[in-house]
């Protein structure tokens, strides 16, 4: 059973959250929080398999706590994924290099929204939609050309991480295991110095192997 803390400061926002995840057979949620430090605290204590967090909350906003939760200084990090209103490219950009795993919009369907959890837990990383494009072609400058000697299968999985997809849709689309696909990625986060599927991605669009029209 995947556990799950919602931090929001909206009570609508958290009921909704609650009975979406709580529906699933495989979630419960397992604490909510109203603000950012009641999440951080809550957190560290219970240890959920992944926290929602919202941008904009008191005391500590859903950015400050991503980084404490997930970041590259926190001890023992927690899965994040931040569920806001706004993808201003600042917001998603901080999120994301602070450690979040996944970010999505309010306005997302409950199905992303339960997606987007499993995927955490799986290791990968889920990105609305919306933004994914705009984001990911913009997050990084391009890779020096002797860290792009990926081979012609580790390319084609490179592309299809950086237009959003799961590891179990790649295995899906390429008639591979999942598992492959899994070790494939890892071969390619070592190749490219990526730290995860969010730096394989911004690897694949700042040098052109993926374009909008993909």
């Amino acid at each position: 059973m995947i556990r799950v803390l919602v931090a929001d400061d909206q009570e609508d926002i958290r009921d909704a959250f609650r009975i979406i995840l709580d529906a699933q057979p495989d979630m419960t949620v397992v604490a909510e929080a109203a603000c950012g430090a009641s999440a951080v605290e809550q957190a560290r204590h219970l240890r959920p398999d992944v926290v929602l967090a919202d941008i904009r909350m008191p005391r500590l906003d859903g950015l400050e706590v991503t980084r404490l939760l997930a970041g590259p200084e926190a001890p023992d990090p927690i899965k994040v994924v931040v569920v806001t209103t706004f993808d201003l490219d600042e917001y998603v950009h901080t999120a994301l290099r602070n450690g979040a795993c996944g970010f999505l919009l309010k306005r997302s369907s409950p199905a992303m929204l339960a997606e987007a959890v499993r995927a955490a837990v799986s290791g990968d990383t889920l990105i609305s939609p919306q933004i994914t494009v705009r984001l990911l072609r913009e997050l990084t400058a391009p890779a020096p050309a002797d860290r792009a000697s990926l081979t012609g299968r580790e390319l084609e999985i490179a592309r299809l991480v950086a237009l959003g997809h799961t590891n179990a849709e790649i295995a899906a689309a390429l008639f591979i295991t999942a598992g492959t696909v899994k070790n494939h990625v890892a071969g390619i986060q070592r190749k490219l110095a990526a730290r995860n599927r969010v730096g394989i991605a911004a690897w694949a669009w700042s040098t052109g192997h993926v374009r909008p029209e993909a």
